[in-house]
Protein backbone atom coordinates (compact mmCIF):
# COMPACT_ATOMS: atom_id res chain seq x y z
CA UNK A 1 0.00 0.00 0.00
CA UNK A 2 1.11 3.56 -1.14
CA UNK A 3 0.11 6.99 0.14
CA UNK A 4 1.93 9.94 -1.05
CA UNK A 5 0.67 12.57 1.56
CA UNK A 6 0.72 16.32 0.65
CA UNK A 7 0.48 18.87 3.45
CA UNK A 8 -2.45 21.42 1.74
CA UNK A 9 -3.94 24.87 2.58
CA UNK A 10 -6.56 23.80 0.07
CA UNK A 11 -7.51 20.77 -2.12
CA UNK A 12 -10.44 19.85 -4.32
CA UNK A 13 -11.01 16.89 -7.16
CA UNK A 14 -13.69 17.32 -9.18
CA UNK A 15 -15.39 15.01 -11.94
CA UNK A 16 -16.95 15.60 -14.85
CA UNK A 17 -17.06 19.28 -13.68
CA UNK A 18 -18.91 18.50 -10.69
CA UNK A 19 -16.80 19.34 -7.12
CA UNK A 20 -17.17 15.69 -4.95
CA UNK A 21 -14.35 16.48 -2.08
CA UNK A 22 -12.68 19.89 -1.35
CA UNK A 23 -10.92 20.36 2.08
CA UNK A 24 -9.20 23.58 3.51
CA UNK A 25 -6.06 23.17 5.38
CA UNK A 26 -4.89 19.68 5.73
CA UNK A 27 -3.93 16.31 4.04
CA UNK A 28 -4.52 15.27 0.23
CA UNK A 29 -3.57 12.32 0.34
CA UNK A 30 -3.14 9.37 -3.13
CA UNK A 31 -3.77 6.23 -2.32
CA UNK A 32 -2.27 3.23 -4.06
CA UNK A 33 -3.14 -0.75 -3.36
CA UNK A 34 -1.59 -3.95 -4.33
CA UNK A 35 -2.83 -7.30 -4.36
CA UNK A 36 -1.13 -8.02 -1.20
CA UNK A 37 -2.53 -5.38 1.14
CA UNK A 38 -5.02 -6.35 3.90
CA UNK A 39 -6.92 -4.07 6.41
CA UNK A 40 -4.53 -4.56 8.72
CA UNK A 41 -1.55 -3.10 6.27
CA UNK A 42 -4.67 -0.16 5.88
CA UNK A 43 -5.00 -0.01 9.95
CA UNK A 44 -0.91 0.47 10.51
CA UNK A 45 -0.89 3.04 7.22
CA UNK A 46 -3.70 5.05 8.80
CA UNK A 47 -2.31 4.87 12.24
CA UNK A 48 0.96 6.31 10.33
CA UNK A 49 -0.72 8.86 8.53
CA UNK A 50 -2.65 10.27 11.19
CA UNK A 51 -0.09 10.44 13.49
CA UNK A 52 2.15 12.32 11.84
CA UNK A 53 3.22 15.66 13.17
CA UNK A 54 3.73 18.01 9.79
CA UNK A 55 2.04 20.96 10.79
CA UNK A 56 4.25 23.78 12.29
CA UNK A 57 4.08 25.08 16.32
CA UNK A 58 3.98 28.16 17.53
CA UNK A 59 7.78 28.15 17.11
CA UNK A 60 7.77 27.32 13.38
CA UNK A 61 8.91 23.37 14.07
CA UNK A 62 6.94 20.71 12.14
CA UNK A 63 5.85 19.36 15.41
CA UNK A 64 1.52 19.07 14.80
CA UNK A 65 -0.18 15.89 13.77
CA UNK A 66 -3.62 16.75 11.50
CA UNK A 67 -5.82 16.63 14.93
CA UNK A 68 -3.98 19.23 16.48
CA UNK A 69 -4.77 21.38 13.82
CA UNK A 70 -8.28 20.72 13.22
CA UNK A 71 -7.18 19.60 9.80
CA UNK A 72 -9.18 18.16 6.63
CA UNK A 73 -8.81 14.78 4.76
CA UNK A 74 -9.26 14.22 1.26
CA UNK A 75 -8.65 10.81 -0.02
CA UNK A 76 -8.20 9.81 -3.75
CA UNK A 77 -7.68 5.97 -5.16
CA UNK A 78 -4.51 6.45 -7.80
CA UNK A 79 -3.77 2.93 -9.29
CA UNK A 80 -0.66 4.56 -11.19
CA UNK A 81 1.29 4.76 -7.65
CA UNK A 82 1.68 1.10 -8.53
CA UNK A 83 3.51 2.26 -12.23
CA UNK A 84 6.65 -0.39 -12.66
CA UNK A 85 8.54 1.96 -14.99
CA UNK A 86 11.98 -1.00 -15.32
CA UNK A 87 11.45 -1.63 -19.22
CA UNK A 88 10.31 0.57 -21.63
CA UNK A 89 8.59 3.69 -21.49
CA UNK A 90 4.82 2.29 -21.16
CA UNK A 91 4.54 1.35 -17.53
CA UNK A 92 3.07 -1.69 -16.56
CA UNK A 93 0.25 -1.53 -13.84
CA UNK A 94 0.28 -4.97 -12.83
CA UNK A 95 1.07 -4.64 -9.68
CA UNK A 96 -1.67 -2.42 -8.53
CA UNK A 97 -4.37 -4.62 -6.59
CA UNK A 98 -7.38 -5.92 -8.73
CA UNK A 99 -10.67 -3.12 -9.17
CA UNK A 100 -12.73 -5.07 -7.24
CA UNK A 101 -10.48 -5.36 -4.02
CA UNK A 102 -8.38 -2.18 -4.51
CA UNK A 103 -12.23 -0.37 -4.17
CA UNK A 104 -13.24 -1.96 -1.60
CA UNK A 105 -9.75 -1.47 0.54
CA UNK A 106 -10.40 2.20 -0.84
CA UNK A 107 -13.93 2.48 1.11
CA UNK A 108 -12.20 0.83 4.35
CA UNK A 109 -9.59 3.84 4.46
CA UNK A 110 -11.53 5.97 4.11
CA UNK A 111 -14.61 4.59 6.83
CA UNK A 112 -11.38 4.01 8.92
CA UNK A 113 -10.31 7.95 8.58
CA UNK A 114 -13.94 9.22 9.02
CA UNK A 115 -13.43 7.84 12.99
CA UNK A 116 -11.18 10.09 13.53
CA UNK A 117 -11.27 12.76 11.67
CA UNK A 118 -14.31 15.07 11.39
CA UNK A 119 -13.91 16.15 8.15
CA UNK A 120 -12.68 13.43 5.39
CA UNK A 121 -13.78 14.08 1.47
CA UNK A 122 -13.06 11.92 -1.13
CA UNK A 123 -12.83 10.99 -4.67
CA UNK A 124 -14.47 8.37 -7.15
CA UNK A 125 -12.81 5.30 -7.26
CA UNK A 126 -12.00 4.56 -11.18
CA UNK A 127 -13.00 7.30 -12.64
CA UNK A 128 -11.05 10.33 -14.39
CA UNK A 129 -10.32 12.95 -11.82
CA UNK A 130 -8.79 16.63 -11.47
CA UNK A 131 -7.52 17.14 -8.48
CA UNK A 132 -6.21 21.00 -7.77
CA UNK A 133 -4.25 21.78 -4.68
CA UNK A 134 -1.85 24.68 -3.03
CA UNK A 135 0.72 22.62 -1.42
CA UNK A 136 1.55 24.18 1.65
CA UNK A 137 5.57 24.00 2.29
CA UNK A 138 5.35 22.12 -0.14
CA UNK A 139 5.73 19.12 2.38
CA UNK A 140 4.89 15.70 1.08
CA UNK A 141 5.66 12.14 2.58
CA UNK A 142 5.47 9.01 0.88
CA UNK A 143 4.56 6.21 3.11
CA UNK A 144 5.44 2.62 1.43
CA UNK A 145 4.01 -0.70 3.28
CA UNK A 146 6.39 -2.76 1.27
CA UNK A 147 9.54 -0.45 1.75
CA UNK A 148 11.59 -2.51 4.46
CA UNK A 149 13.98 0.34 5.29
CA UNK A 150 14.69 3.26 7.46
CA UNK A 151 14.95 6.28 5.31
CA UNK A 152 16.93 8.11 8.02
CA UNK A 153 19.72 5.26 8.85
CA UNK A 154 19.97 5.13 4.87
CA UNK A 155 20.88 9.26 4.54
CA UNK A 156 23.12 8.99 7.30
CA UNK A 157 25.14 6.28 6.63
CA UNK A 158 25.53 7.76 2.49
CA UNK A 159 28.68 8.20 1.24
CA UNK A 160 29.55 11.36 0.09
CA UNK A 161 33.16 11.22 -0.87
CA UNK A 162 34.88 14.81 -0.76
CA UNK A 163 31.04 16.22 -0.40
CA UNK A 164 31.05 16.06 3.45
CA UNK A 165 27.35 16.98 4.30
CA UNK A 166 26.38 18.03 0.84
CA UNK A 167 22.72 18.30 0.84
CA UNK A 168 22.61 18.22 -3.01
CA UNK A 169 25.18 14.98 -3.49
CA UNK A 170 23.26 13.29 -0.42
CA UNK A 171 20.05 13.79 -2.35
CA UNK A 172 20.97 12.15 -5.44
CA UNK A 173 22.81 9.34 -3.93
CA UNK A 174 19.55 8.92 -1.57
CA UNK A 175 17.18 8.98 -4.96
CA UNK A 176 19.02 6.72 -6.34
CA UNK A 177 18.89 4.10 -3.29
CA UNK A 178 15.17 5.56 -2.08
CA UNK A 179 13.65 5.37 -5.94
CA UNK A 180 14.31 1.79 -7.07
CA UNK A 181 12.97 -0.01 -3.44
CA UNK A 182 9.47 2.00 -4.44
CA UNK A 183 9.37 1.29 -7.98
CA UNK A 184 10.49 -2.75 -7.25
Amino acid sequence: MRFVIQRVLESEVKVDGESLGKIGKGFMVLIGVSDSDTKEVADKMVKKMLGLRIFEDEQGKTNLSLESVDGELLLISQFTLYANCKRGNRPSFIEAGAPDMASDMYEYIVEKCKEQVPVVERGQFGADMKVSLVNDGPFTIVLDSGAHFDCHSIWKKLPVAGHAGNYESKSLLYSELLLPNLRA
